[in-house]
């Protein structure tokens, strides 16, 4: 049911990185994306692929995982992603890729999540060493990262404190906890019927 898929697709941080995921298997997740509506149908996303161990290494220097757990500098050997996307916008197409890479890496997610894996989308990339590394042209722009592999963490959700923080942050059994609002706080009620 689309209401599970939804639910349990989150942000996933750690992985089994002796899993592998299969170049066949990106490509049926672009695919989706490839499905995904687009600002004017204009479709100017390009996607690169990875799920090569040292071009992973690559791009994993050039990422930032979870800024709000101060403590922790990423997945460690082990944990790290076996697979990613790297998003990029083409601007011989459109200089304005409006929301379509977050259209676009949600369905990638919601669909890596239905094949009994998961991910994390990485906007904290150093961009100028991600570009040099992987030899990307100056032509496209650099969006978002999508790390891919077998979960190696459970993730729970939670109401949001009284004090209004969003930070998610783990506890002493390293289970993830994200604070989400309450469906009436985010439901506006201006009169409306």
């Amino acid at each position: 049911m689309i209401d599970d898929l939804i639910k349990s697709t989150r942000s996933f941080r750690r992985f089994d990185q002796g899993i592998n995921v299969e170049r066949k298997t990106l490509e049926d997740l672009i695919d989706l994306a490839r499905h995904s509506a687009s600002a004017r149908n204009i479709q100017p996303l390009k996607y690169i692929l990875s799920c090569d161990p040292e071009t992973n290494g690559k791009i994993f220097s050039t990422l930032k995982f979870a800024a709000a757990l101060k403590d922790w500098d990423g997945p460690t050997e082990g944990e790290r992603p076996a697979a990613y996307t790297i998003i990029l916008g083409d601007t011989a197409i459109s200089t304005n890729f409006w929301c379509d890479h977050g259209i676009a890496a949600q369905n990638i997610m919601l669909g890596a999540r239905d094949r009994d894996l998961g991910g994390c989308m990485i906007a904290s990339i150093n961009q100028p060493k991600l570009r040099e590394l992987l030899s990307i042209p100056d032509r496209y722009e650099i969006l978002l990262v999508l790390a891919i592999g077998k979960p190696a963490e459970t993730v729970v959700i939670e109401p949001m404190p009284s004090d209004g923080s969003a930070n998610y942050w783990r506890d002493e059994e390293s289970v993830h906890h994200v604070p989400k609002r309450s469906l009436d706080e985010i439901i506006l009620n201006l009169g409306i019927k």
